[in-house]
């Protein structure tokens, strides 16, 4: 991409966004995501809540998908989720 280019506007709300988070496997990664959605994303579907474990199981990624309603409900989002040790990284 040019630096004249900008990056592609998100359109709010965005139904089926996804938010990727990456951290140490276990219980608390998925109860601290689960707690974060809820909290900024209230209805946020935790059945299409997909869970990936890395190859020696140290690390989970999981992703969910929200319905997007701007940007400073994902900064609060991401902002929660990278605050806790649990996370590594939150796309």
């Amino acid at each position: 991409m040019s630096e004249s280019q900008e990056p592609p506007k998100i359109e709010f709300p965005c139904p089926d966004y996804p938010i990727k988070i990456l951290g140490d496997a276990g219980p608390g990664l998925h109860e601290l995501v689960i707690e974060v959605m809820e909290q900024h994303a209230p209805g946020f579907d935790q059945a299409r809540m997909t869970v990936r474990d890395s190859r020696n199981g140290r690390y989970q990624s999981l992703t969910v998908w929200i319905t997007a309603e701007g940007e400073s409900q994902l900064k609060a989002i991401h902002e929660d989720l990278i605050q806790s040790k649990l996370t590594k990284m939150v796309m």
